[in-house]
């Protein structure tokens, strides 16, 4: 896509004309796999769309062929992308942190660089969206570095949320529902995550667990109780997610609770019960589909089955 920007810094000037189908060409000639979103939203306009997101410009031209009013997305895990989606408040900022002069996501990363007696990560590609900015940075190699949703679990703060492994951006070149544009306004390589935040944003190791340990029983009071828990608070994290979050959270609930189905203590049916009666209110609000609610609740269940959950001592805290 290009660009224009001001002397003074890369201030926002709207794009040249280009067709979406020209946009997920430029997006693939970055290096990022790409996959059709519906139109004017973040929806996966296919099914499996983070296996199937592409580089290869004949597929390109067949999906926006059939799609030619898609967004363009961009699946963060195959494309090695960790991108920070920092957005503006909706509403009255936090106590917590209007009280640090915090009003926007871009003031919390900046907060905690200098926390870390770091330089605030500006120095790498930026996109600015209908609601923020997203940062892109690559991941670094052989991590397992989550998607974050605000200040829940490792996340990093109000509205500064991460989008890696099993989420996706939309990117350059598409249209918010707002009618705006999702414009490239610092076009530099794309840095690594710096350290302090690959730090801040790795998850502790699971406690040691002894050889052939046997899984505990899914009758077992600790285990009833730890699931329960675990259904509760990820079902509440689920209902409260805001616009522009829903996909991700329920993602990582369904993904969650798949940690407890591969140790055989929750069903598959118990989850997808739980989790679409928690995002049943959501239904209709900024194009949230029921096909979209179940196909994320499957493949976040899919992704958490992979990895059996390892009980600690510790209450049960949701990990995203």
């Amino acid at each position: 896509m290009t660009v224009t920007t001001t002397p003074e810094s890369s201030s926002l000037v709207l794009p040249t004309a280009l067709t979406l189908h020209d946009s997920a060409l430029e997006a693939i000639q970055r290096g990022w796999r790409v996959f059709p979103q519906a139109p004017r939203s973040k929806r996966p306009a296919i099914t499996r769309w983070e296996q199937r997101a592409t580089l290869e410009p004949d597929t390109i031209h067949r999906w926006w062929t059939r799609f030619p009013d898609s967004n363009v997305g961009i699946a963060c895990g195959p494309s090695g992308l960790l991108v920070l989606d920092l957005d503006a408040a909706h509403g009255p900022v936090p106590d917590q942190w209007a009280n640090l002069g915090v009003a926007h996501g871009r003031d919390v990363i900046a907060l905690l660089a200098a926390r870390a007696r770091q330089r605030d990560p500006v120095d790498t590609l930026i996109v600015a969206t209908p609601r923020g900015e997203h940062r892109y940075f690559r991941r670094p190699p052989g991590t397992t570095l989550r998607s974050t949703i605000g200040d829940r679990g490792r996340g990093l703060g109000w509205r500064a949320d991460t989008r890696g492994p099993g989420a996706a951006v939309t990117a350059p070149g598409s249209i918010g529902r707002n009618g705006l544009p999702y414009t490239i306004v610092r076009d530099l390589p794309i840095a690594d995550l710096p350290g302090w935040l690959v730090a801040a944003l790795t998850p502790p190791p699971p406690p040691p667990r002894p050889p052939h340990a046997p899984v505990l029983a899914a009758t077992s009071r600790r285990v009833v109780a730890y699931v329960n828990a675990a259904v509760s608070a990820e079902s509440r994290n689920v209902a409260t997610a805001e616009k522009g979050q829903r996909h991700i959270t329920l993602y990582a609930a369904a993904a969650a609770l798949g940690e407890l189905l591969a140790n055989g203590w929750i069903t598959d049916h118990a989850i997808t019960h739980h989790l679409t009666e928690a995002a049943r209110r959501h239904l209709g609000i900024a194009d949230f589909t029921w096909n979209e609610l179940t196909s994320t609740i499957r493949d976040g269940i899919a992704k958490g089955r992979r990895t059996r959950r390892v009980l600690s001592d510790r209450p049960y805290t949701p990990r995203h």
